[in-house]
């Protein structure tokens, strides 16, 4: 056979090496056979291929060279994507260097495409059945689970309700995060959007359909438009596609569930559309060459330029998804450079007959929209399941494809020779570098600069003429034991001492007083008795040194360490020089004639088997990134994308990128209207029939809307109703007693109305109090000591003047605990309301009214003096106008006042809980003083607490919780499992968008502490239970979405009297101290 007949035979077996390619990828197996044998057993299944070959023990060989390099060649105009089935119908059978294995593997992919040709289903298209059962069987599942109140819609339809023309989210109807992240990825791209709802099904489609294809590409097409004139026209905040994956569902028969590559999906998602509108364009124009809208928008081709054995070739293939590979690179261009060149080429560019394979690929069309899949996953032997790739990989939003297109070829061959060159050079100046910033022979190794500076400072440090251990020889050791001198030097050691050593005086005692010492217990002195003495050197010093060795030594290591820090400098800029030649390479205008924006990034987060998707896709007219997480779609940024994108810093990275050519704008232009020149928005964007169903949908929203709020105004009214039938049964209540008590004034009664017909004052329960308790006697003693101070320092002891003279020296007591610095225990605030309203700047007239009525209290009536003062302080006022005191406003400062009182004992509550480790019960108190605390300090900074403290114990008592939920899971037993789950499930997960919302960089790492303690089960071995308990746990708890769905009640409040409250606080303050700095 030919060298040329043999390349043709290897185009016509493209599919099979490209599933050969992929499973040496993702096993690391590279004996040809046993992948061919995996694959023939499999039926082509890559997932059953991979699983036969894991369970294998055989010792794998290195891979024949040439038998990986292929080549392709068109035989039709049916597109050959990469990484997808090319037609096997050109298999030659009757060779006579196939052996059995071969004419197996080519019967097998003939009896594949038969089933193709009278189905229309292939076996790919199979295997994504797999996954959509998987999703509806979760969605179903996910009806019977017990803990449904969080995962369930709100029963308030206003929660739902879309915003103004903010983007329509997709709900995650089971495990389908994926189908919302690919559906919104391309709705954004406008065109494809005017394609999918103007298209009409082919006249032809009311007879009966041809094949099965028919049957399952023409339903979808339809749910598809119903799905996207919601998503453009509901007044819904989010829609729900269960009916779009249902058609799905049910166009592939499967008993079996997998999951699956959610780029496949997105592969034969195109796919599917390519062929419903392949069957308009045939009609559309009969007897020419249809031309097909997807495979315009979504594929490109390219040249691949190669050697085989020796011979060169040259042939175009058409692409859609174009896969990276990401492991070794550390950005897009580096993964592109290296899909671009297989093998060896230097052949290429020679005119010798080399026997080396090899094969280029050069862009000679691309597709305005531009889509690379990154391959995050590979299979690990060792443990035999998959793992995900976490390494950072950057991408530009603004791509010039320029030097990977054909045309350039040349210059970008001269162009990466040059870069070839340079990254050599750098290696050698990266190295020589490398030893002066790493020197030494041992494990441990120092900058060079260093080392001499090192030695320039010990050379110049001040001589010592005593050993290191003679000062401490007297020293007793800690404890209080008998001390112990150390053996005296030999004489041969002070033969060896130097002439200034030995010439030091003696400073130890005789031999008599010496003995005598060593019979005393000396005193241990821990923070004294370890000082180093003051005349001993902080660092080690030369015993002796002259004045000349000095110098030399330090003109030497001076002019060394000069020269060195030369050398390093001059290394570093030559590196940088070259790194910045290296980056402005391709930057001339030649070679950026053909740019692509970024459009959408698709991102995974989790491991392998078990994660979440969402998409951030940029909005032209806005000119901002939008996230789409679900049901939740919120502005973002370029730097939260980066963030979540590249990899490296959490378990987030993409997985997929879709670029737009940018000379290109109708691919993201809004439509006109030919007659009026208007923009298109809205409902006008519809064709007549889906105008219709998305009318017909809002009608029943706006009823939905409508019966609540029926309900909801029923509802207060009964309430009203029942407040007011209260009260007349209070009222009624205070009269008799009033009518019983009238002789006396009676501490313990409840107001009644006052004197000439006034409307009764409803006062505060914290300015005045129904009966004697601490709280309404605190206040009271104030009181009274303020009538006390003003009746003995004023003259007129009229009750008015009185009044005023309390009032005045009451203010200015108060005014002196707002200004007052305090410690975090004592909290003035919480003593009295006028001190939180001077210090948040409350309205003068406030301040009065509050003041009146404090001193407005019958509580004071139990002499004549405090009688008469409240009697004036009610008549005023009663002579207060309301046009003088804003009611409202009044209220609402009150309010405020109370809400700042609840928040503090949830606050309290829950740290006290926190302190017994009662975490369970703590976690409700912190996260509701938390929420409350925040929505305080909304209106200003001294409205509430601090924000740091609260969002500490807040995530601490999360992670209490989630450690303590793991450590049950670990133990094995059913009912421990069971609790840590449902402790997850009912308080950690639904608190978790909670941390996510707010995106402060302490809370995000609480939250990735907790998904990588669970994430770290998916590689141990467990009982099957427990697997199928972590797999149904995980992708709730890798939900990133923002979206609070639904929540606990607040706990129930203990009551506390203000005395009370406030020696509570200060105890669990001190008793916490201050946050840690490094703490979370």
């Amino acid at each position: 056979m030919t060298v040329e007949q043999n390349v043709l035979q290897q185009h016509s077996q493209k599919h099979q090496q490209t599933l050969l390619n992929q499973l040496r990828e993702i096993t690391g197996t590279t004996d040809i056979q046993l992948l061919q044998q995996a694959l023939q057993v499999s039926n082509g299944d890559l997932a059953e291929a991979v699983a036969f070959l894991t369970e294998k023990n055989a010792k794998v060989p290195q891979q024949d060279e040439t038998t990986y390099y292929q080549t392709s060649q068109v035989a039709s105009d049916r597109y050959i994507s990469v990484g997808s089935q090319a037609d096997t119908n050109v298999i030659d059978l009757t060779g006579d260097d196939k052996d059995d294995l071969q004419r197996a593997i080519a019967l097998s992919l003939e009896e594949s495409s038969r089933a193709f040709r009278e189905t229309g289903i292939t076996d790919e298209e199979q295997a994504i059945s797999r996954v959509l059962e998987a999703s509806i069987a979760e969605n179903k599942a996910s009806l019977k689970r017990t803990h449904t109140e969080v995962w369930s819609d709100s029963p308030n339809p206003h929660d739902r309700k879309r915003i103004d023309n903010c983007p329509v989210g997709l709900k995650n109807v089971g495990n389908t995060c994926w189908f919302s992240a690919v559906i919104q990825s391309l709705f954004n791209l406008l065109e494809f959007q005017r394609l999918v709802l103007n298209y009409s099904p082919p006249a032809r489609v009311h007879d009966l359909p041809r094949n099965q294809k028919e049957h399952r590409n023409l339903p979808f097409m339809q749910e598809l438009r119903n799905l996207f004139s919601l998503m453009v026209g509901s007044k819904r905040k989010y829609v729900d596609p269960s009916r779009a994956v249902e058609i799905l569902k049910d166009a592939f028969k499967s008993t079996e569930s997998q999951q699956q590559d959610v780029s496949e999906f997105t592969h034969k998602l195109l796919d599917w559309l390519e062929d419903a509108f392949q069957m308009k364009a045939e009609e559309d124009r009969e007897g020419e060459k249809p031309k097909n809208p997807m495979v315009e928008l979504f594929y490109g081709r390219f040249l691949a330029v190669g050697v085989l054995e020796g011979k060169k070739f040259e042939n175009t293939e058409m692409f859609g998804q174009y896969p990276l590979q990401v492991n070794g690179f550390k950005d897009l261009h580096e993964c592109l450079e290296a899909a671009m060149i297989e093998g060896e080429i230097e052949s290429l560019h020679s005119a010798e007959n080399s026997a080396r394979s090899g094969q280029e690929h050069w862009f000679t069309e691309l597709p305005p929209v531009l889509t690379f899949e990154l391959s995050r996953f590979e299979f690990n032997q060792a443990l035999g399941r998959p793992e995900k790739i976490h390494n950072k990989l950057e991408f530009p939003s603004m791509l010039y494809m320029d030097r990977y297109m054909d045309r350039n070829r040349e210059i970008t061959r001269i162009k990466r020779e040059e870069i070839r060159r340079l990254k050599e050079h750098l290696t050698v100046l990266q190295q020589r570098l490398e030893r002066y910033l790493s020197y030494g022979s041992g494990p441990k190794r120092f900058p060079l600069a260093d080392v001499l500076q090192y030695a320039m400072e010990f050379a110049s440090s001040k001589p010592v003429c005593t050993s290191p251990v003679e000062d401490i020889d007297s020293s007793a050791p800690p404890g209080g034991t008998t001390g112990q001198q150390l053996p005296p030097p030999s004489t041969a050691d002070q033969d060896t001492l130097p002439p200034q050593e030995s010439s030091c005086p003696a400073s130890g005692p005789t031999a008599a007083p010496a003995a005598a010492q060593q019979q005393r217990v000396p005193i241990h002195k821990p923070f004294t008795q370890s000082r180093l003495p003051p005349d001993l050197p902080m660092h080690p010093a030369p015993r002796h040194i002259t004045e000349e060795e000095l110098r030399v030594l330090e003109g030497c290591l001076h002019r060394w360490r000069s020269e060195v820090e030369n050398d390093t400098r001059d290394l570093q800029g030559s590196i940088t020089r070259i790194h910045r030649t290296i980056e402005l390479m391709y930057s001339d205008k030649s070679m950026m004639q053909v740019p692509y924006r970024l459009h959408a990034v698709l991102v995974h987060e989790g491991q392998a088997n078990a994660g979440h998707y969402w998409a951030y896709i940029y909005d032209p007219h806005q000119r901002c990134w939008m996230k789409y997480n679900d049901i939740s779609v919120t502005k973002s940024s370029w730097e939260e994308l980066v963030r979540d994108s590249f990899g490296g810093y959490r378990n987030a990275s993409a997985y997929c990128l879709m670029y737009i050519n940018d000379k290109k704008p109708f691919l993201i232009e809004e439509e006109f209207d030919k007659e009026t020149g208007q923009i298109l928005s809205g409902m006008d964007k519809l064709p007549p029939d889906l105008k219709q169903y998305v009318k017909e949908d809002n009608e029943l929203f706006d009823k939905e809307i409508e019966e609540w709020d029926t309900l909801q105004t029923r509802k207060a009214q009964q309430e009203k109703l029942a407040l007011t039938a209260a009260a007349a049964t209070a009222a009624a209540s205070a009269e008799s007693s009033t009518s019983t008590s009238s002789s006396s004034p009676q501490p313990m009664s409840i107001e009644c109305s006052p004197p000439d017909n006034t409307v009764p004052q409803q006062d505060p329960e914290y300015m005045e109090q129904p009966s004697p308790t601490n709280d309404s006697k605190h206040l009271q003693e104030d009181t009274e000591r303020a009538i006390s101070r003003a009746a003995a320092e004023q003259e007129d002891r009229s009750p008015e003047a009185l009044l005023n003279a309390a009032i005045k020296l009451e203010y200015a007591r108060l005014l002196r605990f707002a200004q007052e610095d305090t410690t975090p225990e004592n909290d003035y605030r919480l003593q009295h309301i006028i001190v939180y309203f001077i210090q948040n700047q409350a309205p003068k007239k406030i301040l009065e009214r509050t003041l009146l009525t404090q001193f407005a209290d019958r509580n004071l009536a139990f002499d004549e003096r405090c009688k008469s003062i409240m009697n004036v302080a009610r008549a005023k006022l009663d002579l207060i106008k309301p046009e003088e005191v804003n009611m409202d406003e009044y209220e609402i400062w009150h309010q405020d006042y109370r809400n700042f009182r609840e928040t503090t004992i949830y606050m309290v509550t829950g740290l006290e809980l926190f302190q017994k480790t009662s975490y369970v019960e703590a976690l409700m108190y912190l996260i509701y003083s938390y929420q409350y605390n925040k929505e305080l300090l909304s209106k200003g900074l001294y409205r509430g607490h601090d924000e740091e403290l609260l969002g500490h114990y807040r995530r601490e008592c999360l992670l209490k919780l989630n450690e303590q939920a793991a450590t049950m899971f670990e133990s094995g037993e059913e009912p421990e499992v069971t609790t840590g789950l449902g402790i997850m499930n009912e308080l950690v997960v639904p608190c978790i968008p909670l941390l996510l919302v707010h995106d402060t960089e302490k809370d995000l790492l609480a939250v990735e502490d907790m998904r990588n303690r669970w994430c770290s089960y998916l590689g141990q071995e467990m009982e099957s239970n427990l697997q199928e308990k972590l797999t149904d746990f995980l992708p709730k708890l890798l939900d990133c979405s923002t979206e609070i769905k639904s929540f606990h009640d607040p706990p129930k409040l203990p009551l506390y009297s203000t005395l009370e409250l406030c020696e509570r606080f200060s105890r669990i303050m001190a008793a916490l101290g201050r946050v840690p700095t490094a703490g979370r």
